[in-house]
Order: structure tokens, then sequence, then C-alpha cells
């Protein structure tokens, strides 16, 4: 019978205990029922073995084997906590039994049981790893060395057990701060660094290049001490903790904020050093920045900002919202939000669009909108501008624009009408000139002339409003102009109106045409009469007055500087504020049929822009109206201009003269007035033209009578300019139906001498020629 089966038969006759005696007490735990493996040929031996064991009271199973085979399916199916084996057997040995367990991957006691004596075998197989060595004759000591050899396989594998645990545990936490994101540093009591981590690659440096080097000579001078105080409080008091900032040098040179946490580190009663923990936050910190500024915007904007939620609930208001609210007299900021707000939001959010300068009007200011969504936040910037004075000046801006097309109109007009009387003008007096006129001749003759000079009275209204008209400046008093005319004045007004007179003190002189400042004051006056039909008060006023930077912006025709003012104002029924942009249109009136052109206002306004001012007007529904008229003051007073030549009897003469003019029928009617006066009257439609009728006249030509405005490439005063350099005696009389502002100021132009402006009489033409030519005789 085999042992194992034997075994199994005692303990079922109860000759085997199942409770555990004291040796078992003394076992761990797993092994209070050990397997026993006998590797032994002699049963009987075998049987000693386990009967030992009983009187130990130990709780065990065992199986016997005695060859290589039966050995290695043990090791693999019983798997046995002890093995007991004799030295040497017919088929196997202790020593490769022994070899076996090694190899394989159970970790058992093994005890050699032997009836050897020898030494020699003791030796061998202590070398080889057996675990105790037993006579077979002193088998008494085999409890005690089972019990042994367990315990101290088992204080083997729980020292490997925790050793493992304990390697498990460092490779965890190492791997742990190998990557971790944060820096990891333990520095020694003298501030240098005993370990850094490897993500310390994130300041540009290897961890091996940091090792014994001093923490604080990468820290910014500014924050050294601080954190020097802090190393020190954090390694006088144990346990503490302290959260901390500072600067740390960059491998490039480039300063990065970290942020740390410190802890000392204590053995006993030893002070190690200390362990800091700390992450770069420089990005963190400059987002920080920019979103403080971002918070910045809103709050110090002068411009009212608002923030909508997606249900249109008012989320944020500026202090400048606030205060907008206040001056429009509302009492909260959602007061002066468009009426559709709500609306808007909801739009903006819908579509991801922005809605951008909605204009609305509160009290007597003008607010222009703008809304933005905001689509990962759901809500809507809502910013607000008073554009009140922008809105006005590009009123302004728009009427300045205006009244200049206008004005281009009007002078081109003016100017082709004016070559037209010239002709009914010059062949009307060519006629009345001729003898042997019936009286109804002469009388139909002088009616044409009448009404060709009141056309022309009229085109010279257009020509001053579109400021191509002639003038003649001189340095004026305007208290004295205004003096001067006061009489003609008051004639102009009824009975039941009266005209004051304000003057101001030691008036600055303007340069002006006088004629055309009594021009502004009569029509100024008798539009001021009137808009008083049942009577009232006209008041005349100058004064001088400084205009400054705020003055501009509210005015945009005004420039900064000193100027003479002329105030006319009536207390009159006053002009609707929807009429006061077109009331200097030509032929723009508010008087009845028959009662008035239409050219009174746009000619003062010519005047006044002619001579480089500018108009003002304030008027109230039923209170009246003032004109300010503003004129350049002049910085001192020049050479008084000299007293008008005594007229000269008009004649006629027989000097060649060259007539450059572009309307075939005016050059035909000045070369018959000219021959009926007994000159020479050589002719050209264009400067191109003149050049070789002088080229081959040029000893014989007197006089050159031009036309300033013609097409081509060549204008009268570029004719006159290249004649002259060929003959600087020449004399030039210029004519045209616009201004002389069309010469350069380096021409002397002056009416009457040698500047004729259309239209024209006859007898001015030919008085004109005679005196210039003349006046070359005097020299």
């Amino acid at each position: 019978m085999a042992v194992e089966g034997k075994i199994n038969s005692l303990e079922q006759q109860g000759f085997v205990s199942q409770t555990a005696g004291p040796l078992a007490h003394d076992l761990p735990q797993r092994q209070k029922n050990v397997r026993i493996l006998l590797l032994e040929d002699m049963e009987p031996d075998a049987e000693l073995m386990q009967r030992e064991l009983r009187k130990a009271q130990l709780p065990f199973c065992a199986r016997r084997v005695e060859t290589r085979e039966d050995f290695l399916r043990a090791l693999q199916e019983f798997q046995p906590d002890i093995i007991l084996s004799d030295f040497s057997m017919p088929q196997f040995t202790a020593l490769e039994a022994l070899r076996l367990l090694h190899a394989s991957p159970y970790d058992v006691p093994f005890i050699l049981v032997t009836g050897s004596q020898s030494e020699e075998v003791a030796v061998e197989c202590m070398k080889e790893g057996v675990d105790d060595y037993i006579l077979k004759t002193s088998l008494i000591r085999l409890p005690s060395a089972v019990g042994n050899a367990l315990r101290k396989k088992e204080a083997e594998r729980q020292k490997e057990r925790a050793s493992d645990a304990l390697r498990q545990s460092e490779e965890h936490f190492r791997s742990l701060i190998e990557n971790a994101l944060d820096i990891i540093a333990v520095l020694n009591v003298d501030g240098t660094i005993r370990y850094a981590s490897p993500s310390v690659k994130v300041l540009g440096y290897r961890p091996e290049e940091l090792i014994s080097k001093s923490l604080i000579g990468f820290v910014s001078p500014d924050d050294a001490q601080g954190t020097s105080n802090i190393f020190y409080q954090i390694l006088t008091e144990a346990g503490h903790v302290r959260k901390f900032e500072f600067l740390f040098r960059h491998r490039d040179g480039s300063w990065r904020v970290l942020e740390a946490i410190g802890k000392s580190i204590h053995a006993h009663t030893e002070n190690l050093g200390l362990v800091i923990n700390a992450r770069d936050v420089t990005e963190r910190k400059e987002a920080e920045t920019a979103i403080e500024k971002l918070a910045v915007f809103p709050r110090l904007n002068p411009n009212p900002i608002f923030e909508l939620s997606s249900e249109s609930r008012l989320n944020y208001f500026n202090q400048a919202a606030a205060d907008m609210a206040t001056l429009l007299g509302k009492v909260h900021p959602s007061e002066i939000l468009p009426s559709d707000t709500g609306a808007i939001a909801q739009e903006c959010l819908a579509t991801g669009k922005s809605n951008l300068r909605r204009e609305t009007t509160v009290g007597n200011r003008i607010l222009s909108w703008s809304f933005f969504p905001i689509i990962p936040l759901q809500v809507v910037h809502c910013y607000a501008m008073d554009i009140t004075e922008r809105v006005h000046l590009e009123t302004q801006l728009r009427q300045s624009q205006k009244m200049e097309s206008i004005g281009q109109l009007a002078a081109g007009v003016a100017h082709d009408f004016n070559n037209i009387l010239t002709l009914v003008q010059g062949y009307a007096g060519l006629l009345l000139a001729e003898p042997d006129l019936t009286p109804e001749m002469t009388e139909s003759l002088q009616q044409i002339s009448t009404a060709s000079e009141r056309a022309a009275n009229l085109t010279r209204q257009l020509l001053v409003f579109s400021r191509k008209q002639m003038m003649q400046t001189q340095e004026l008093d305007l208290n004295e102009v205004i003096n001067t005319v006061a009489g003609l004045l008051r004639r102009l007004l009824r009975e039941d109106v009266t005209l004051h007179f304000h003057y101001a003190p030691e008036l600055p002189r303007i340069q002006a045409d006088s004629g055309m400042i009594e021009q502004i004051l009569m029509n100024l006056v008798v539009n001021a009469r009137d808009a008083m039909p049942r009577g009232g008060r006209i008041s005349v006023g100058t004064s001088t007055v400084q205009i400054n930077e705020e003055h501009v912006r509210a005015n945009p025709e005004a420039r900064v500087g000193k100027y003479v003012c002329l105030r006319v104002s009536d207390v009159g029924a006053g002009i609707p504020q929807k009429l006061l942009t077109r009331i200097f249109e030509p032929f723009f009136t508010t008087k009845e049929v028959g009662k008035g052109t239409g050219l009174g206002l746009a000619t003062v306004y010519g005047i006044v822009k002619q001579h480089q001012g500018w108009i003002e007007v304030l008027s109230q529904m039923d209170e009246g109206t003032t004109f300010h008229i503003f004129l350049p003051a002049m910085a001192q007073a020049s050479v008084p201009e000299q007293p008008a030549p005594t007229p000269e009897k008009i004649s006629g003469g027989s000097e060649k003269i060259l007539i450059v003019e572009d309307e075939p029928d005016l050059r035909a009617l000045v070369r018959e007035i000219l021959k009926h006066y007994g000159y020479e009257v050589l002719e050209a439609g264009s400067g191109p033209e003149a050049l070789p009728i002088w080229q081959k006249h040029a000893d014989e030509i007197d006089l050159l009578l031009t036309d300033l405005v013609m097409p081509g490439n060549m204008t009268g005063r570029e004719l006159a300019d290249n004649l002259l350099k060929q003959r600087p005696e020449l004399k030039v009389i210029y004519t045209s139906g616009y201004s002389v502002e069309t010469l350069g100021k380096d021409l002397s132009m002056k009416r009457g001498i040698n500047f004729l402006p259309k239209p024209y009489q006859p007898i001015t033409l030919v008085k004109m020629v005679r005196d210039c030519l003349d006046a070359r005789r005097t020299n």
C-alpha cells in the first residue's frame, strides 16, 4: 500500500488527530495542514518519519515517491509545502532532486533525512541548498526541523513580498514624479538642489545640470531675498507648507513665472531639507493680464457699453452708460437702449451676424448703436456712441457741397448768358450810334438796351453767388461802410420799420470790395424788412470775434483766427428749421410771385465766400432771425488807395489790335465796334490760332484784346505771357464772363484799366482800348 494510502487509512481510524497540536500553533496560518513529499525508497523509514510528526501533533498529508518521474509529477500535482528526502536511492538521489526543485517554479524547504553520518555528505548537501540535515537515528529532531524550515521559508516569502511591494511602490512613485507635468525638486538645507524631476526640461534644463547648484541662483534678483525668506520659514517650521511665486531664469534668458508649494523634510528631529512642487504659470499670468486689460476696456471706455443675455436680459453696463442715462434724464441705462433691443439681440445670436450703426434719437441727442454676438457665450455686446455733433457737421458739409455745386452751375449759366448779352448790348449800342434813326427805332433800341442791362444785373448776381464776379478790394473800415450807406438803407424801409446801428469801437479793418459789402447790407436789410410785414425793428451791428477750435467743430465752414462780424437781425416771423438749409440757393424764395427774384441771399452768400468768410444764421419762429457775417480781420493797415482818375473824352484811333475770342458772333461784334472807331483789327478764335498771326504782324500789333477762358490747350493768360516775353511793351486787355480769380496774383487786374467784364457796352470797350493805348504814351 502506498504511503499516502496508509496515512489516509490511519486518519479514518482516528490515529491521526485533525486538531492542531503545539507544533500547529507555531506554523504559518496558510500551512495548518502541511503537504509533505517524502522522497524515500524504504517504506518503513517513511512510516517512522510520519510517526514522529504525528507525535508533534503536526497536521499533514504525505505522498511518497522514489523515482525522478514520480518526483516531477508530484511537484506539479501535489504541490508540496516541504520535501523530506533520503540521500541515496536505487534510481534517484537527493542532490538530483534538489537540482530539479531549483529548476522548477516551486520554492519549498528541502530537508535531507539520511542514515549516512558522513560530514562530506552533509557539507555537499548544504552547499546545494538543503534547509536541514537529519540522521534517521535522530528523527526526534524532525518535527522541530520541519517547523523551523516552514517558518523560515514563510519569513523569506514575506520578506520577498515586502521587498517586491516596496520596489513596486518606489517604481510607482518614481513614475509619478518622472512623468508629472509639475516640476519637483528636493533641496538641501543650504538651498542647493539635491534632486530635480525630468519635467524641469520645460525650463530648458536637464535634471543633472541643476544638481548641487543653488536654486536662488536661478531666481530673479527682485524675488531672491523674498524666496530665501520663505525657504527659511519652511525649514524652521516642521510640517509647515507655503505657497509662493517667483521668477525663474529659463535657459534662453527669459523669465518664467513659477507657482510653487514648499514643505520641509524631517526624519525624527533632523531637518533633511525641503521639497518644492512648482509649475510654470507664465502663460496663465499673461492671460490673466490680458483678461484684466480687456476688463478695463469696457470699464473705462468713454462710450456706453452693454452686455445682453440670450434672453435679452441686461447683464452689464459700464459707468459711461450710467452717465449718459443721467445726462438724458433717464433713471436707468436700460431706458436709453433702442426699443427693439431684445429682437436685435435674438437675431444676432440666431444668425451670428452683427447689427451695425443703428441710429436712435433720445431727447436732443442722436445715438449710434452696434450689436456684436458672442456665440460661445450666448451673449450680445452692445456699443453706443453719441453722434449728434457728427451728424450736424455732416449735414452742414452736405449743404456746403450742394451750394458749391449750385454755384458752379450758376457760374456756367451766367458766363454763357453774358456772351449773349454782350452781343445784344453791343449791336444795340452800334445801332443807337447811327444817325437818322426814327424816334420809334430809337425808343425800341433803348428798350432793348435797358432790358439787356437788367439781364446783365441778374447774371452779375449769379456770378457773385458763384464767387466768380470781379472784385476790386481795398482796406475798409466796416463801420464807415455801414455809416456811408445808412441813409440809403433807411430809404429802403417803410415807416413802421426802425433801423438801429451798433458800432464796435476800434474795429479791425478788412480787405473787401466796398460795393459788394454795401450789396450785402442792402440785401440783408431788405430781407429783414420783408420778414416783418407788420413792422418792427432791424438791428445792424459790428464786433470783433476770436474763433477757436470749439467753434470750428460746431461750424465746419469756420476757421480759427480773428474776424470782423457783421450782424443783421430782425424781429420777424422767423425761418422754419427745414428751410434754413435752402435759403442761400439761387431763385429759392418764400415770397409771393413777383415779389422777389430769389437771388438776394444767394448773392450775399457768394460775396461772403468770395471774401473768404462764412455766414451763420440763428432763427426762432415768431421771434426773428439774425445773420452773422464773418470776414477775416487784417493784421495791419496798408497804404491808402489812390483816388480814381478823372474820366477822359472817348475817341477812336488807328492802331492795330489783335482780338482773340472763341465766340464767333462776339468776335465779329468786337471787330465791328473797333473798326467803327478807326482801329485796324486782326482776329483769332483761340490762342494757338493767334500765334501765327502774331508771328507775321508782331511789330505792328499795338494791343492784345483776349478772352481769359477759351477751349483748347491755351488760356488768354498763357497767350499774353507768351507774347509779352517777345514784346514786353505790348498792351493787354483781358475780358471774361468770369472774375479775375481765374488769373494769378502776379498779373495786375484792374477794372476799367486792363480787365473788361462781360457784358459791356460798345462805348465801354472803346474807352478802355483808348485809355490802355494812351497809357503807353504817358508812361
